[in-house]
């Protein structure tokens, strides 16, 4: 068998294990993170739980055409450089500024940002592309997903030294420009015909959303 092969093999063959492993990952950081001698520890390991979770949704996925990759990566650049204008401006999202919890920054913008657009993307595609609906239909419904997801996850972050707001005030820019951004990066997926189907990809999208709505109800 191929290098490809073998992997889809050993995923296909322990897709059980990865489902337990990733609720049970997600519940411990959202005690770690609700304990407060605990919480800077758990806030440091951050960055760590994305490209973790990256890692493996990545193991899940089935296209990897040249073209598929280098959309991956100009998703990652498009996402970064847009944060960095951003910070920079306060012209797309609003007036805000980074924290520690998600690592190392560059021009006040953390590297793994870009990651994270991809890896919310790339898994709420892979969630509205199972319906047999319309590719335009796919890709609004993929935006809604994660402006709903921004709407929780707002709440929650400057508690996690991820990010913070002038004035404590999330501006609708913000909410316009997440879901104007979620909507082009999943256009880019769906219209270039990238094979999203992926096993894991909902399950850990579905395993991060509980665990800011979790965390917003139980943090003060």
């Amino acid at each position: 068998m191929t290098y490809h092969q073998n992997i889809s093999h050993f995923t296909e063959r322990y897709f059980s294990a990865f489902v337990v492993f990733f609720f049970v990952f997600y519940a411990v950081g959202i005690i770690g993170l609700s304990i407060a001698a605990t919480r800077p520890l758990f806030i440091g390991l951050t960055p760590l739980a994305l490209l973790l979770s990256s890692f493996a949704v990545m193991l899940f996925h089935r296209d990897h055409r040249l073209k598929v990759w280098l959309i991956f990566v100009l998703i990652y650049l498009l996402g970064l450089s847009v944060e960095m204008i951003g910070v920079q401006s306060g012209l797309i999202f609003g007036n805000y500024k980074y924290g520690n919890g998600l690592g190392w920054k560059v021009a006040e913008t953390p590297l793994i940002i870009g990651l994270n657009w991809l890896l919310l993307v790339y898994t709420a595609t892979s969630l509205s592309s199972r319906l047999k609906i319309a590719r335009i239909f796919q890709v609004l419904i993929a935006a809604f997903i994660l402006l709903t997801y921004d709407l929780i996850l707002e709440q929650v972050a400057p508690k996690l030294d991820m990010w913070s707001w002038d004035n404590n005030i999330i501006p609708l820019q913000n909410y316009l420009a997440w879901f104007a951004l979620a909507l082009a990066f999943s256009i880019l997926l769906v219209y270039s015909k990238t094979k999203v189907t992926n096993k894991l990809a909902p399950l850990i999208l579905l395993c991060q959303f509980l665990f800011f709505v979790v965390l917003n109800l139980l943090l003060p």
